[in-house]
């Protein structure tokens, strides 16, 4: 029997590497099927996020029940809380406002005030330390974009509203005394619900980036 032929040209082409097209090389080396809308839906979705997230409420502290509520805070005038208890509070709190306040008669005098005007208004004191430390980080002289000023952030048209000067929103007692009065009015409207007192108070109704920054720091800077 004759053995069979193999052309030659057989022969190199097995011998032969197959080397891939530049188009082949170019491929992914993946099973996985590539789909180019996943970028741009990620991009849209977070588009639409943004749009129709609800927006900030512009009515910072410009309630119209709330002149009266602060105008009976000013008329108050100073407040005395139980020397006992304060003195207590004051010992557990001033070692922890020492390193934002430098000043000791400063400390003292706003955990004086922060006591006694939250107790006065039941709310708990170390909240409102937590607004204070978020809204101002304790700085008195503090004044933000929009004009609210102080420890608390009054805002600015109070002053012209009450007949008083506009440098008093700067004292530590009165700032406190408004701001707290602020606080416990929204707190009331709110039915207790702290979350959404701080969303008013800070004029960001319907977000909570502001609510969960204050109670976070309230649960793990402030509370006793």
């Amino acid at each position: 029997m004759k053995p069979s032929r193999i052309s030659r040209t057989a022969c190199v082409r097995r011998s032969e590497p197959v080397s891939a097209s530049p188009a082949q090389s170019a491929r992914p080396k993946t099973n996985v099927p590539v789909r180019p809308w996943r970028v741009p839906r990620i991009f849209l979705a977070l588009f639409l996020a943004s749009v129709l997230a609800p927006p900030a409420h512009a009515d910072r502290q410009m309630d119209p029940a709330l002149e009266e509520i602060v105008a009976k805070a000013i008329a108050a005038g100073e407040c005395f809380a139980e020397k006992y208890d304060a003195e207590v509070w004051y010992k557990l709190m001033e070692p922890r406002l020492r390193r934002y306040v430098k000043e000791h008669d400063v400390r003292v005098d706003i955990l004086k005030h922060v006591y006694c005007e939250s107790r006065a208004r039941q709310l708990p004191a170390e909240l409102v330390l937590a607004v204070i430390d978020v809204e101002s980080g304790f700085n008195h002289w503090a004044v933000s974009s929009a004009g609210a000023q102080g420890l608390m952030q009054v805002m600015p048209f109070w002053p012209e509203k009450l007949g008083m000067k506009r440098h008093q929103l700067m004292q530590v007692e009165a700032n406190i005394r408004m701001g707290c009065a602020i606080l416990k009015f929204y707190y009331d409207r709110e039915k207790r619900d702290v979350r959404k007192a701080l969303a008013r108070y800070n004029g960001s109704v319907g977000r909570r980036e502001y609510p969960d920054v204050v109670i976070t720091r309230w649960t793990t800077r402030w509370r006793s």
